[in-house]
């Protein structure tokens, strides 16, 4: 039954991708995308990844698609249909050798690496083993993927965090959202196209939003006993905020959070994680290492995780949030440039 569900999950995995390719609506291919997403949080969830299954499900088919939406709305939706020209031939001949070439020595580096599933491969019989049967006396926490991120690859999972706080950096800087307009950011402009008009809508995210923020708050801290952590958690952290900008428009959004807010918990967010190593460090043990953080080491292991576990969710929410704002800013200020250098139609008057 395991093996008809994986199949068809990966068939239609298939399907949707070939569909991607040949359709033209941006839309289209944005929706087929979060498809592809959700497809493969159910197969994740299949392999027995819950983790990976919540993080693909909260990210590639929530927030991506949204901001892929918020891309869309500054650009066309179906691109212009440009003639065809043809290339040289030598132009054409180096990219294909180079891009031949490299694939090639990528097929053949795969030659050493072990069989698919294969039970005697290295990781199986020295890497897993060790994490499955002591992280338990080591960290005792039950999900030991929680062990392998917060603690053991404490380090690696760090710069994951700096490479997320260093994109959103870079995407609020190319959307210009860092510099200032008139004195206000671009997320200083109102909408008047918000849902919050619709009865039905008004009244299921008034129900919803406080669920999912909820929600949120047990991925957070019970990530340690349940699949969840800081990533997982700021992503549905920043759902609920970007669902309630959706429905009520940006105007009231700002009221409930302020630009500056979310600039100043990017940092917070790094700087406990950094903070939490550096004060490792500071009392005698290696960087991340969290048992010198109490007197039992295992009371410590629980600390130093609750605490970067905490930093990556709010850097992980204020960071989506930011980029989200930011879009949406910038799609309210075209849609105002465009109404404002509409011409009047024939007949009507000036005034």
């Amino acid at each position: 039954m395991d093996t008809l569900i994986s199949i068809s999950l990966l068939t239609m995995l298939v399907a949707t991708a070939l569909s991607t390719i040949f359709v033209r609506d941006l839309f289209a291919v944005i929706m087929l995308f979060g498809i592809y997403s959700l497809l493969s949080a159910a197969l994740f969830l299949d392999l027995d990844a819950p983790d990976v299954a919540l993080t693909e499900a909260a990210i590639g088919a929530g927030i991506a698609p949204i901001l892929m939406l918020g891309t869309l709305a500054l650009v066309r939706r179906i691109p212009h249909s440009t003639p065809k020209v043809r290339k040289p031939v030598r132009k054409v001949i180096v990219p294909l050798l180079a891009v031949g070439l490299t694939g090639a020595a990528l097929i053949y580096a795969t030659f050493d690496m072990p069989a698919f599933a294969d039970p005697m491969a290295a990781p199986h019989n020295h890497v897993a083993p060790r994490y499955l049967q002591q992280s338990v006396d080591e960290i005792d926490i039950p999900n030991v993927v929680t062990s392998v991120l917060a603690s053991y690859r404490g380090f690696d999972t760090l710069g994951e965090v700096f490479v997320i706080f260093t994109a959103g950096i870079g995407v609020l800087a190319l959307l210009g959202s860092l510099e200032k307009h008139r004195g206000e950011t671009y997320w200083q402009f109102s909408d008047t196209s918000s849902l919050r008009h619709h009865t039905v809508l008004h009244v299921v995210s008034k129900i919803l939003v406080p669920l999912i923020l909820l929600y949120a708050l047990y991925v957070q801290f019970h990530g340690d006993y349940s699949p969840g952590g800081g990533f997982q958690a700021g992503v549905i952290f920043a759902a609920a905020f970007i669902l309630y900008t959706m429905i009520y428009g940006l105007e009231l959004a700002h009221k409930v959070i302020v630009p500056k807010a979310l600039f100043i918990a990017m940092v917070i967010g790094v700087l406990l994680y950094l903070g939490t190593g550096i004060a490792t460090l500071s009392m005698g043990g290696n960087l991340l290492d969290y048992d010198v953080l109490a007197a039992d080491p295992i009371a410590g292991q629980h600390i130093g995780i609750i605490v970067i576990e905490l930093g990556v969710g709010i850097c992980v929410a204020s960071v989506m949030i930011a980029v989200f704002l930011s879009f949406a800013g910038h799609a309210v200020h075209s849609a105002q440039d465009g109404h404002a250098g509409e011409k009047p139609a024939e007949g009507e008057g000036a005034a």
